[in-house]
This record gives structure tokens, sequence and C-alpha cells, in this order.
């Protein structure tokens, strides 16, 4: 890559998505460069008072076959690919009167948005399929050495910048990084579209369901951030985003020392649990406290600084060095009680201008903006592969519970249990989670045995567990998990059954005076 550099002289501009697209153009036209571009990126130019030349004035072919065809031709393609320092290829290009194209400037038809759309028709899907744009930015990205190719509005400002200082050149470093982003690009929305495609059947009929698991799985992520490390210092880590701006990979960091690896994790369990109560049987403000991707304290409340309170009753000493994630924007009251903590995170869907002011000064503390996103898929990695799921966000309906003992649970202890139920679900297998209506009392996560979930949980707690209510995550392979649950003085149980000891569980249940639902739902979390 010893070539030299050469001034940019003409650029073909071609875009869907025109963002910043009018002030870098009027940029390249001030550098002296001359504008070829299409349809409507061309009127918008013009309208902008522009000069730009359509592309059917470059090839002498009009655009045809509404749109498919404008920039497969040997006018744009020849412009592009011919290599500047090859003698047999300059005058290949002269003899058919081809013109030098330096740069391309196209981002690609929305195909991810259109396939994302409920009821899109299997038409307007093929429709935006992009021919003509990935064949442009292939061809630059193969010619990097003599052809600058711009695929993100991201780097306008930076090559506008650079084409000023060099009198309207870019240095090889930059073409070729440009034509690394360019080929990830091509390959990204390849990949996109060939796992949407092998989803549809014969008959083109879209499937009702996006549930079905590819034949082939592809995977396209851009890094975002390179961490100090991974789970322990001596081990390395990034984090990559799917570019689609929403979830914990695209939040927005306010303020605070730089995000760990250990932090992003623990704040998707915190965002994770905190959004399970935006429906509307727990329609209210809630407040998880998280320490290694468990729970040590949730909580509803009237107002976010009152669940807030509530969970960190559940167990102060754990809530030390937490995370927390929060199901409504932060105010100025929950900020005072959370400023009282030393926290690593605050995740939530935003911060009031009194709660920033707040925070300021806690300089360390991460205040992170997210918004909401619904996971599809679940991945873990296993030697030589990966396993591929649904997410677990099976919701629990009335018709699911199914009262198993003489005396069924009270109004009180059904909400207080619908609750638990709710939090068990982000607990690490084994789980036993005590509660009362709206916060947890004591949390017992990750044990080899139930019965010792169950202890560990009654251990945890620093409120009475007398008149509180239990969720375990999966059934009781033997009464002593229901015998010390009712010992540590709860009075219903939550589980999903399904165990060939049931009916000496439930029968436990009942000479204790217990009640107990069985749900039919299992909710590991390994």
């Amino acid at each position: 890559m010893s070539r030299s550099t050469s001034r940019i002289q003409r650029a073909i501009l071609s875009v869907t998505d025109k963002t910043g697209l009018v002030d870098f153009a009027r940029k390249l036209s001030s550098l002296g460069i001359e504008l070829i571009s299409t349809g409507g990126t061309a009127k918008l130019l013009r309208d902008s008072g522009i000069a730009v030349k359509d592309i059917s004035e470059l090839t002498g072919f009009p655009e045809m076959l509404d749109g498919r065809v404008k920039t497969l031709h040997p006018k744009v393609h020849g412009g592009i690919l011919h290599r500047r320092e090859n003698p047999a290829h300059t005058a290949a290009v002269a003899e058919h009167g081809i013109q030098p194209i330096d740069m391309v400037v196209v981002n690609l038809y929305a195909f991810e948005k259109t396939a994302a759309k409920p009821g899109v028709a299997f038409e307007e899907l093929i429709e935006n399929i992009d021919i003509g744009g990935p064949s442009m930015i292939r061809s630059a990205a193969k010619n990097f050495h003599d052809v600058a190719v711009v695929t993100s509005p991201a780097d306008y400002q930076a090559i506008a910048e650079e084409l000023t200082r060099s009198g309207g050149a870019l240095s090889l470093e930059t073409k070729w990084q440009l034509a690394q982003k360019a080929f990830s690009t091509t390959a990204a929305y390849d990949s996109a579209i060939a796992s949407t495609l092998e989803q549809i059947p014969a008959d083109f009929h879209l499937p009702q369901s996006q549930g079905s698991f590819p034949q082939t799985l592809r995977l396209s992520f851009r890094k975002t951030l390179d961490l100090r490390y991974g789970e322990n210092p001596h081990q390395k880590a990034a984090m990559y985003s799917d570019g689609s701006g929403v979830g914990v990979a695209n939040a927005r960091q306010l303020q605070g020392k730089e995000l760990s690896f250990n932090n992003i994790v623990d704040l998707q369990a915190a965002w994770d649990l905190a959004q399970e109560f935006n429906e509307p049987e727990f329609d209210e403000p809630v407040c998880a406290i998280i320490k290694h991707t468990n729970p040590c304290g949730t909580a509803t409340g009237k107002t976010l600084a009152e669940a807030y309170k509530r969970a960190l009753e559940s167990d102060p000493v754990s809530a030390f060095g937490g995370v927390i994630g929060v199901n409504r924007p932060i105010d100025a009251e929950a900020a005072e009680e959370m400023h009282k903590l030393f926290l690593e995170v605050i995740a939530a869907p935003a911060f009031d201008e009194a709660a920033k002011a707040k925070f300021a000064t806690k300089k360390n503390l991460r205040l992170v903006e997210v918004t909401a996103a619904t996971q599809k898929w679940v991945l873990k990695n296993i030697s030589g592969g990966i396993l591929l799921q649904d997410s677990d966000s099976h919701p629990l309906q009335e018709v699911d519970l199914k009262v198993v003992t003489q005396r069924p649970p009270t109004t009180e202890e059904t909400r207080a249990l619908l609750f638990a139920w709710k939090v068990c679900k982000h607990v690490k297998s084994n789980a036993i989670v005590y509660a009362r209506d709206g916060q947890t009392v004591g949390v017992g996560a990750g044990q080899m045995s139930r019965v010792d979930s169950a202890k560990l949980g009654a251990m945890k707690a620093q409120l009475s567990l007398r008149g509180t209510v239990a969720a375990s995550d999966a059934f009781f392979p033997f009464p002593d998990g229901v015998e010390e649950i009712a010992k540590a003085g709860a009075t219903a149980i939550i589980q999903p059954g399904g165990s060939q000891r049931d009916p000496e569980v439930i029968a436990a249940a009942d000479r204790l005076g217990l009640a107990m639902l069985f749900t039919g739902v299992r909710h590991f979390r390994h």
C-alpha cells in the first residue's frame, strides 16, 4: 500500500440515510469536487442549491425499471474500478470515454427496517434489496488505493476535515479504513437478507411467527467500546452493538467512569428485571438492586424513591456497590435517596435535570440511559459453537395458575406470589425468593440444593419473614424445601409443579397450612 495520494475530482452520491448529506456535499463542492447523484439524493442536493449532475448524464442512459437499473453501467463501474497506475486500464477508459470516479458515498436501502415491519408484504421486502448500492461499495472498496468509499454519515465530518487540510486528498490509511468498513457493511447487509429470506417458504408466504431458528446463523455486530478488561483483569474484552440504537449495548452514558465488563453484565440484569414490571398488573415504579447478576433487593412503590427505599431495606449490606435498574425516569426525590449509597451504575429510561445535578457530585458513578428493547434470542458460547434459544419471556396468565392445596391463597398472598414469581425468574438457579406484596424479603440464589436456597434466602432476610410468600423457579423434588419455607414463616408458595413427588409436596403444604399455586412454567437461569 505504497501508492501516493491524489486529489479527489469526482464523487458519486447515492444514499438512503440522508443524515448530514447536504453539509457534506456542500463541503465537497466547495473543494471543487464534481458531484454526480441519483434520484432522491440528486433532488435533495439540487433543492439545497448544490450543483449536481444526474447519473444519466454520466452514463448516457436513463434510469429504468422503476429505478432498479441506474448505476449498473460500465461508465460507473469502469470509472470506479480502473487502476490509475495501470496504463492498459487508463487507455481502456479513455477509449470508451469513461471518467474517473474518485469517491463513492453510498448507504443502502433499509432492508432490516423493512423486514422488521409488522405484516410487511413479500414484494416490499424484495424491492428493498439494494443491488446497485452494494455493487458500487464493493467496487470502490476493492480499488481503495484510488477510490474513497464512504458508507456511514458518522464519517462525513472527519473526511471533510482531512480533505480541507490536504487540499482535496485522502491518505491511503484513511481509504483503507473506509474500505474495511465498506466490506463489513456489505457483509452485514447480505447476512441480514440471507437470514430473513431463508425463513420464507417456497410459497413466498411470510411466516407469522419469527420463532424458527435459521439453518445458518449469521451475526453482525460493530465494536463500540474497548473495555479495560473482562470479568478479571487478565482477560481482554470489548463491547459490540447491533446498531439498532436500543438496548444496553446502545445505551447512552451520561457521566461516570468507563463501564467495565462486569458493570455491563450487571446492568443488563438490573434492566431486565426492572422491565418485568411494565405490565398492567404491576404497572408502577420499580427498583432492582443487583449484585453479581442476582437481585439483592427489588421493590415497587407509589414513587421511585419509595421503591428504592423498599428495595434497599431487603438487603442494605449487599446493596453496597450494587447496580440499580428502574423502569421510570429518575427524579430529584429518587436521586436524593440513591445518592446516599455507594453504587456502581444506575440504569434508567431517563434522568431529569435535578437528578443529574444531584449525581454530578459523584464523578465516578455511572449514569446510563437505556431505550427498551425486546430480546428475541439468547446465545451462549460452548466450545466449537454456540447454543441459541428464545428469550424467557413467557407471560404468566391467570389461566396458568392452579391451586393445588386445600387452602387457596388470599388476594393479598396472590399478589405477593405474582410479584415474587417475576423476581424469581431473574435469580440464578436454584432460586427461592421470599417476598411481601411489592417487596423482596430474602433471596436464595445459585445453590446446588433447592432446600439450601430456601435456607439461604431465609438467612439473608433483614426484615421479618412472618407472613411472607415464597417463589421457586423449579419444582420441589422433595417436601423438605416446603418444610424449610414454612419454618421460615412464609404462608404461601408459587412453583411450576411437575415433580414425581408433587403429591408428597402438596401433602406437606396442606399439613403446614400453606397455600400453593402451580404455574406449569419453569424459569431456570444458569
